[in-house]
């Protein structure tokens, strides 16, 4: 295998691909989560991780999968990475990571991809990394999984909302309610649930009585060291009441609970209001992410 070619890693590489995940554990957190939790086989951990370098000198890897994530990449892996990209023709719904090895691997793809449906060249990536600046929301909770009947809608709506079509496919939307499922059960999903249309905001309503998410969120990635924040939706009713900045307070806290994790989001630059209240909660920018979606 020449130097310059991406060779598909397997177990043997483990130790050596988290220690790269480990240059920005932040930035890497969704790879280096991945293969913490289930290896390098591509029949467990649900897609192929590409790495440049021979074995014992790793300089770059690219996870590959429903998405494109390069990791630590320079122009030389990136080279690599595109050129197996092409030769497999595209598997993936987007590409997403580092805002100059994303941009470069696409600026590579392109010619031979065609066009993308949107490309988003600046994600501010935040993290929190010590108490929150806000008081946590008190009403901010782990899922359960009697909360699923109202909390799959909320998911959709913030998919559907975010990503530009409905994650609700020809089965009527059984899988993606099985992934909410999943997510709740690892305890990655978190909800405040308040009173439905018509109601006033009660602050002290018992969570089984209450019909309607007024804010939630995911962990969308965990690793060792990190966790990445994803998902986060307000009821666009409840939207300008403050709950967003408290919310994701919450959603720090509990997820620290367990292990000091710094807990990370990235957001769009032109979603003016969620940076404002992410930066309320006291989260700083250590990084640009992007994204670009087929």
């Amino acid at each position: 295998m020449l130097r310059t070619g991406a060779r598909v890693l397997d177990d043997g590489d483990r130790e050596e691909l988290l220690a790269l995940c480990a240059r920005d554990p932040v930035a890497n957190v969704f790879v280096a989560g991945r293969v913490e939790a289930h290896g390098l086989d591509p029949r467990r951990v649900g897609g192929e991780v590409w790495g440049h370098g021979r074995p014992g000198s790793l300089e770059a890897a690219c996870w590959s999968g429903a998405n494109l994530v390069p990791v630590e990449a320079g122009e030389d892996a990136l080279d690599s990475f595109a050129a197996r990209a092409r030769s497999q023709g595209r598997r993936c719904s987007s590409i997403l990571g580092a805002a100059p090895a994303a941009l470069g691997l696409w600026d590579r793809l392109s010619p031979s991809w065609g066009r993308a449906r949107e490309v988003r060249e600046r994600q501010p990536l935040l993290v929190l990394d010590g108490p929150a600046a806000v008081e946590p929301d008190p009403l901010v909770r782990r899922s359960l999984e009697e909360d699923l009947d109202v909390l799959v809608p909320a998911c959709v709506a913030m998919f559907t909302e975010e990503v530009g079509y409905s994650p609700v496919a020809a089965d009527g939307g059984r899988a993606y309610r099985a992934r909410v499922g999943e997510l709740v059960r690892a305890g990655r999903s978190f909800v405040r649930l308040d009173a439905g249309e018509g109601d006033e905001l009660h602050p002290v309503l018992e969570p089984r009585a209450a019909r309607r998410v007024a804010y939630k969120a995911e962990l969308g990635a965990v690793s060792s060291t990190a966790v990445q924040v994803q998902g986060v939706f307000v009821d666009p009713r409840l939207r300008g009441l403050g709950l967003a900045a408290p919310g994701t307070a919450a959603v720090a806290a509990l997820a620290r609970e367990r292990s000091r994790v710094a807990v990370s989001l990235y957001v769009n630059d032109f979603n003016t209001a969620a940076v404002a209240a992410y930066r309320r909660a006291g989260f700083r920018e250590v990084g640009t992410l992007a994204t670009v979606l087929f």
